[in-house]
């Protein structure tokens, strides 16, 4: 099952979130393929949590709170799972709120977005389990010449193999076994393959 690593500087009580993944079924069990491609028995559906205003707010709040003194001017989400949890950060903080979402497979800003040169960007998604769709969003800061002032999550399960080059703070750490394709044991291919993720959602 599931690890949880309470962090040093959690303002959240462990005992908390746990009740609160009980509470919303947020923790499922099966044969999952994650956004990164990779396979796993468990997911963490963060959606499922973020339904919840108080929820939301909790959890939003703590990153908020987290960076609070780094005169964050914009907050920028991929786009899908990343912009309920943007949105409230954004709200939290009183500053601008944009979200990042794939034409053709390209993360870009469209709707009429944009970050400008040397704005303070503080880039948020809801779960990071590779990094790659921050890594996307947070190339987009720099090309635009903006400040990258952090990242935040709610949730990394990302075994300690997510890295940035700017902080990172996230509520949790789940600790969730991952299998390349090749590499999936008998025991789960024989489970029927679900994807929850939102990749191949098209705007």
């Amino acid at each position: 099952m599931f690890h949880i690593t309470h962090k040093a500087d959690m303002k959240i009580p462990k005992d908390q979130i746990l009740q609160i993944f009980k509470e919303t079924d947020a923790l499922l069990e099966g044969h999952f393929v994650l956004t990164s491609g990779l396979h796993s028995p468990h997911y963490f559906q963060c959606a499922k949590v973020l339904q919840y205003p108080k929820y939301l707010h909790l959890l939003a709040g703590d990153i908020a709170q987290h960076y609070e003194y780094s005169e964050v001017e914009v907050v920028l989400s991929p786009a899908v799972g990343g912009i309920v949890v943007g949105t409230e950060i954004g709200r939290v903080l009183g500053v601008r709120t944009i979200f990042a979402e794939r034409e053709n497979g390209v993360m870009k800003l469209r709707r009429g977005f944009g970050v400008k040169k040397g704005e303070r960007v503080l880039v948020v998604e809801d779960v990071v389990t590779t990094g790659g769709s921050v890594e996307e969003v947070c190339a987009l800061v720099t090309e635009s010449g903006a400040k990258l002032v952090g990242i935040g999550c709610i949730v990394d399960r990302s075994n300690g193999k997510a890295q940035f080059d700017a902080k990172f703070y996230s509520v949790m750490e789940m600790d969730v076994q991952t299998y390349k394709p090749e590499e999936i044991p008998e025991s789960l291919a024989a489970v029927p393959i679900s994807k929850p993720g939102s990749r191949g959602l098209q705007g």
